[in-house]
């Protein structure tokens, strides 16, 4: 572990040399790739960095304990060494678990797409539910949350809103989030109060880096449209509207929400290469076998993963048999013990693996 870990340290110190000189800034397409590798490099040399610190601390501390001092002194360094060394155990773990991968995509950001499912206007009025909560969610953990699209329906719900997430341990947290949420509850619109069940389905979508895939300009067709955006003075007189296809895998992207027919066409690109990217990834993942028996869940996102029951007040993760009785604090954008119980369900998984 520690030559692996010696050797990415050189390579990071290699790349800060090469990014300081002129050469580097000549060559443009090798310079992005250099920053980012330097960027994704950065947390785990400056771990080691640390790692190695405590470790010659606590190396020195141990050889002040084996010579002739006063009680009270030794007593202060003895307890000094153990704090130090419970800092280095935790530090290795850190490192062992960036080095086994577990970790390696923890901060990346994320696009999400939140589609209404059966139940019609209530799915959407829940859909809308779910946007708010992890809008609550983003605010609460100081992440960035940007609209990229969105449709709604006569109800004042959602059919369909894309947006991406952006802030420190993102994806580690939301891709869980990718399936079918179930809400039972009784709709404002009915009469005889009964419960009706209605789905949303969620995905999350990685936001793909310059050097994780190429986009060929020559396999996408763009097509441009007149937006059907508010009327009035603000009614669209131009073809801002963008479809974006990508003819090898059929994939197609529409935005219209800008009135900048660039805009939307860059926005609508950030989601046609996360769509892309995901595919990707679903394609290796099936081909290791085992490593999809770590995760919590098929990852399907037909999977049904959580219900939402209002009468009870009760939301249930059905991957992790995890329920709480706090829907309301939930819906709020209190979803930390959600989230650390999925996180900890999957690392006991990954270690039952290994």
């Amino acid at each position: 572990m520690f030559e692996q870990l010696q050797k990415l340290e050189s390579r990071y110190e290699e790349l800060e040399h090469f990014l300081g000189t002129p050469e580097a800034f000549a060559d443009k397409d090798n310079y992005g790739k250099s920053v980012k590798e330097l960027s994704d490099l950065k947390e785990t040399v400056v771990l080691f960095r640390e790692y190695k610190k405590i470790s010659k601390e606590v190396e020195d501390l141990y050889s002040v304990i084996g010579e002739k001092h006063d009680k009270d002194f030794l007593e202060l360094a003895k307890k000094e060494s153990e704090d130090l060394a419970q800092k280095k155990a935790e530090l290795e773990l850190k490192l062992k678990k960036i080095l086994t991968g577990e970790d390696k995509d923890a901060n990346r950001d994320v696009i999400m797409e939140i589609r209404q499912g059966t139940g019609g206007d209530e799915a959407g009025l829940f859909a809308a539910d779910l946007y708010r909560m992890y809008t609550k969610y983003a605010d609460n953990k100081g992440w960035t949350l940007e609209s990229i699209s969105s449709n709604t329906n006569e109800a004042g719900g959602i059919k369909e809103v894309v947006f991406s997430v952006k802030g420190k341990e993102v994806y580690r947290r939301l891709k869980f989030e990718s399936g079918v949420h179930r809400v039972q509850r009784v709709p404002e619109t009915e009469a005889q109060g009964r419960i009706h069940t209605s789905t949303v389905t969620v995905a999350v979508l990685m936001e793909p880096a310059e050097v994780d895939l190429v986009i060929e300009p020559k396999d996408l067709r763009i097509d441009t449209y007149r937006s059907s955006g508010p009327g009035g003075q603000h009614m669209q007189k131009t073809d801002s509207a963008v479809r974006i296809t990508h003819i090898p895998t059929g994939t197609v992207v529409s935005c219209q929400d800008e009135r900048s027919q660039t805009k939307n066409k860059a926005k609508a690109m950030r989601v046609l290469g996360a769509r892309l990217l995901d595919a990707k990834n679903a394609a290796d993942a099936k081909k290791i076998s085992q490593e999809r028996k770590s995760q919590v869940g098929t990852g399907d996102r037909s999977e049904k993963i959580r219900t939402y029951n209002f009468p009870d007040r009760r939301v249930t993760d059905h991957r992790i048999n995890f329920t709480s009785h706090q829907l309301e604090s939930i819906l709020e954008g209190e979803m930390d013990e959600l989230f650390e119980a999925l996180i900890k369900a999957e690392e006991e998984k990954r270690n039952e693996r290994s």
